[in-house]
């Protein structure tokens, strides 16, 4: 079975003292990411499903020695260290002690899956602060997504950094165009890439949007809540590249301003939503107000509602960009404006790129002291100064 990219970078710390947390959406692929952890690893080794309630009766004791005496009778007694997987420890809000625990006084190995950073800071009495390392799986992003294709050839991708070199490859553009329309279309979810039909692919995503609501709206009981929630989430869906006004937003939902960013966090914190900071050296970043607005997955997106070929494009370069670093955007009083800046590189995204553009983005990169810029277009464009978002 392929591989996430993922999956090298966890490897490499199996051997640490630190619990491993791989954090990120329902349906993105952690638990098949850490069953393969599991099957590889020639050591004492226990396996829990915390969406099973027996498998939580492990861990339901007051006196943690106890746990500890019940988990290593299960693996039999072994001399060498004990690897403990756990999937969704969400589940059980105590875990995060019991864990913390059993590393300091007996050096259990964990490997665990939660859904969400919303969960691990809100649900969680502490959140094993120096004693964690922390990964967050996304939906795939446009080179893992053709790996996972039933018909690559090529070698399996590395997780790189960003190096526009070879942006203007025609050959490289044609060759994948079909491949990038699909991906723009469907998203990186492993299910959804891994499906050939185009219908079981929607049904697939239809299902990934519900057992969002099913599972993570847990949280907010209250069932006008989560009618608030999902028509904020519908409300976005037309704004997405767009600068959040949320005096607006609060007005259209009915509620208050503090109640709107609540759930916009809400909405990060479940790795819903990419929202994107003014550029700026100094102002904090923090507050929701002034972000841009962008989808998690653009095949989710497009099963919640309608965007124009342009808003789609950008949303998919967003989380192309988002793999390299921090993104943020410029905007000058509507006078100059800039899509994504990662770090010294300023982007634009056209469609059809056209060298006006390309001007006007270096002036504007000019002003702001960025030294590197590039049109992401979408039509192939063979000059200095164009990428190709197939190479991102």
């Amino acid at each position: 079975m392929k591989k996430r990219l993922l999956y090298d970078e966890i490897a490499r710390y199996m051997d640490h003292k630190n619990a491993l947390v791989i954090i990120g959406m329902r349906q993105v692929g952690k638990t098949t990411l850490i069953r393969q952890l599991y099957r590889e690893l020639d050591k004492p080794k226990l396996w829990f499903d915390f969406d099973n309630p027996l498998d939580l009766l492990a861990f339901e004791a007051t006196d943690y020695h106890s746990i500890h005496h019940r988990l290593m009778q299960e693996a039999g007694n072994p001399k060498e260290r004990l690897h403990v997987f756990i999937d969704e420890i969400q589940n059980l809000p105590e875990i995060t002690r019991i864990i913390k625990f059993l590393i300091d006084q007996y050096g259990i190995k964990f490997i665990v899956t939660g859904s969400s950073n919303f969960y691990l800071r809100n649900l969680f009495p502490e959140s094993l602060s120096g004693r964690k390392f922390l990964f967050v799986l996304h939906p795939m992003r446009f080179r893992e997504f053709l790996y996972f294709q039933p018909d690559f050839t090529g070698e399996r991708p590395e997780k790189s950094t960003f190096f526009p070199g070879t942006g203007r490859s025609a050959f490289m553009h044609e060759k994948l165009y079909y491949s990038y329309d699909q991906y723009v279309q469907y998203g990186g979810f492993p299910e959804a890439v891994t499906t050939e039909d185009p219908e079981t692919r929607k049904m697939v995503l239809k299902n990934i949007f519900a057992s969002f609501f099913e599972k993570d709206l847990k949280l907010l009981s209250d069932a006008r809540d989560i009618r608030e929630l999902r028509d904020l989430i519908l409300l976005l869906v037309p704004r997405v590249g767009n600068i959040l006004d949320v005096t607006r937003l609060s007005a259209e939902l009915g509620i208050n301003r503090v109640k709107t960013y609540s759930y916009l966090e809400f909405l990060q914190g479940v790795f819903f939503l990419q929202l994107i900071p003014k550029f700026s050296r100094s102002i904090d970043r923090s507050v929701a107000g002034g972000k841009k607005v962008y989808f998690a997955d653009t095949g989710l997106l497009n099963v919640i509602g309608k965007l124009t070929e342009g808003q789609l494009f950008e949303n998919a370069v967003a989380l192309q960009l988002s793999q390299y670093g921090s993104l943020s955007y410029y905007n000058k009083r509507n006078t100059r404006e800039i899509d994504f800046i990662l770090e010294d590189t300023a982007l634009e995204v056209k469609l059809t790129g056209t060298p006006n553009d390309l001007k006007h983005l270096a002036a504007s990169a000019a002003e702001i002291n960025i030294p590197n810029y590039f049109v992401v277009s979408r039509k192939f464009t063979d000059q200095e100064g164009f990428l190709s978002p197939v190479v991102l």
